[in-house]
């Protein structure tokens, strides 16, 4: 069945025409994705290699990286930390044939915005490019800047400011961190977070869990004993913007 009858026809959107580095040796796998993200209005790059893919990122300049795990020459990890170090929020999807949770949980360490394990549906793959770059859960927040505790957020910049500095997000980072700061002081499930910034029903909620832990590196004086992002035991999380004091955020930079 052609992925041209899974999608209509391509209309200009927010998306039609975004640019898709896909990086993965396997050709099959990259043939049948490239297809599926065409057919969707996409156009779409390729590389077999991570040292390729590289190259391939700073000439094309993509929207979206959808990147393999277990490449030739530079694995799909150090892809993505160099990715997070030249290129900061640029969003990856990473693709791993390793199904256990500390493999999955590698990849999001490093700063995977989302991951599919293989086999996959090359539907699920478009969809989930589509959430990712519709940043789904900053869609109900107005736009304009919102300040919250020591926090700004400018919807309008893509920025968040933790006392007047920058931080360093990735994007789906800074979906989360958006979420919460519309919704200071309110106890949010997983679940709820998982459907809300990352438009998913079902999946994974170890997600969740990285991408906080993640955060509170990123915005707390001492992220093993969290005052801003509490966990509410048996039920999810909690922002409090409350002042922090002296306080040493990651920022721009400071990662490269």
């Amino acid at each position: 069945m052609s992925p041209s009858q899974y999608f209509a026809p391509p209309r200009p959107d927010a998306l039609f025409g975004r640019r898709i580095l896909v990086i993965e040796d396997d050709t099959t796998v990259s043939e049948v994705v490239g297809q599926y993200l065409r057919a969707a209005g996409f156009v779409v790059d390729e590389a077999t290699d991570g040292l390729a893919g590289l190259r391939q990122a700073e000439a094309v300049q993509p929207d979206l990286v959808i990147l393999d795990r277990m490449l030739p020459l530079l694995d799909g990890i150090e892809v993505c930390r160099r990715i997070r170090v030249t290129w900061g929020p640029l969003p990856v999807i990473m693709l791993t044939a390793l199904g256990e949770e500390e493999h999955r949980i590698s990849g999001l360490e490093v700063g995977a915005d989302d991951y599919l394990v293989k086999p996959f549906s090359p539907r699920e793959l478009v969809l989930r490019v589509q959430s990712v770059l519709r940043r789904s859960g900053t869609e109900s927040i107005p736009e304009g800047i919102l300040d919250a505790g020591d926090f700004s957020l400018n919807l309008g910049a893509h920025e968040i400011r933790l006392r007047d500095t920058a931080l360093v997000l990735t994007a789906r980072e800074f979906d989360l961190l958006a979420y919460l700061i519309w919704r200071p002081s309110k106890v949010l499930t997983r679940e709820e977070l998982l459907r809300s910034v990352w438009g998913w029903e079902f999946g994974d909620l170890s997600t969740v869990t990285v991408h906080v832990r993640r955060l509170r590196e990123k915005i707390e004086v001492d992220p093993a004993h969290p005052l801003l992002l509490s966990t509410v035991w048996g039920v999810g999380y909690r922002f409090d913007p409350v002042p922090l004091g002296v306080q040493t955020p990651r920022t721009l930079g400071d990662e490269k």
